[in-house]
């Protein structure tokens, strides 16, 4: 299935995706896809409600804003350096552990929201991800039980300040966390329903021109991996969501480095997991 959760910032109603393509309403259902609904088991149960109602849901009009596709979301925990040649545009050595650091849930937003720049910050940078949604809770697992702990994938676009990230001291966290820094969706797709993600084109291009153009296939850690060594630190509970790093294309890999500007556009896919549109937008000074 592909769930989407549709309606103004903070009032999203949950849906899916028909075989059609067209968007239908589910609330009839569940108020949400929230932490409850994933942890019973909601994925299933829906999917069972589905097959019952022969399709006589109601539509959304596919011109209603996307919101991100979990609600309320507890930990956004991000793997970095996990592309071998985006370590090396970035200098750095490929880790032998995984590099984790968390970005703040007050950063999500819809696919297709605007980015607005952060004010004092001038390096706003770009990373399209595969972002991993957690559908029960584990906690210790292992790599052979990790994927039973996954309610599916989406897409993310890791958005980094880094004149906040690389250049003050501290953690990454705070060039990670800005408002609109982590657009997810536009949806969350069931495993059942994505094939091998270990095989997935992913790109994102700004204005018109393709920046990053890569695969999952090279991921250094791979999902079921990530999953079993984070739960090892953490409890991963439903709605977490692992981002599990970028390929190279990144602005601060460019030469010059480019990074982004009022006006600017960023359109960023991953097959099977749609298309994310972010126009740029100046800070807000209010």
């Amino acid at each position: 299935m592909k769930l989407i959760r549709f309606g103004a910032p903070q009032q999203e109603k949950p849906g899916v995706v028909a075989g059609d393509g067209s968007w239908r309403d589910v609330s009839a259902f569940t108020s949400d896809y929230t932490t409850d609904f994933l942890e019973s088991d909601g994925v299933a149960r829906l999917s069972d409600w589905l097959a019952g109602q022969g399709g006589a849901l109601p539509e959304v009009p596919q011109s209603t804003r996307l919101g991100p596709p979990v609600a309320h979301t507890g930990k956004i925990v991000c793997v970095g350096l996990n592309f071998v040649d985006h370590a090396a545009e970035a200098g750095m050595d490929l880790p032998e552990e995984p590099v984790l650091f968390f970005k703040a849930t007050s950063a999500i937003c819809g696919p297709d929201d605007g980015l607005v720049l952060p004010r004092g910050g001038d390096k706003t940078d770009w990373e399209v991800e595969l972002a991993v949604v957690i559908g029960s809770t584990a906690s210790y697992v292992n790599e052979a039980e990790a994927m039973r702990h996954v309610a599916g994938f989406c897409l993310h676009n890791d958005y980094s300040e880094r004149a906040f990230q690389l250049e003050r001291s501290g953690q990454w966290v705070k060039g990670k966390s800005c408002d609109s820094f982590a657009p997810l969706g536009p949806w969350l797709v069931t495993q059942d329903e994505i094939g091998d993600h270990n095989e997935l084109a992913m790109w994102l291009k700004v204005n018109g021109e393709m920046k990053q153009d890569s695969s999952t296939a090279k991921l250094a850690f791979k999902v079921p991996h990530l999953v079993s060594y984070i739960s090892q630190f953490m409890t991963l509970q439903p709605g977490d969501v692992i981002s599990t790093g970028t390929p190279p294309g990144v602005g601060m890999g460019q030469d010059p480095p480019q990074y982004l500007r009022a006006g600017d556009v960023v359109e960023l896919g991953i097959d099977g997991l749609g298309v994310q549109r972010q126009e740029v937008r100046a800070p807000d000074e209010s």
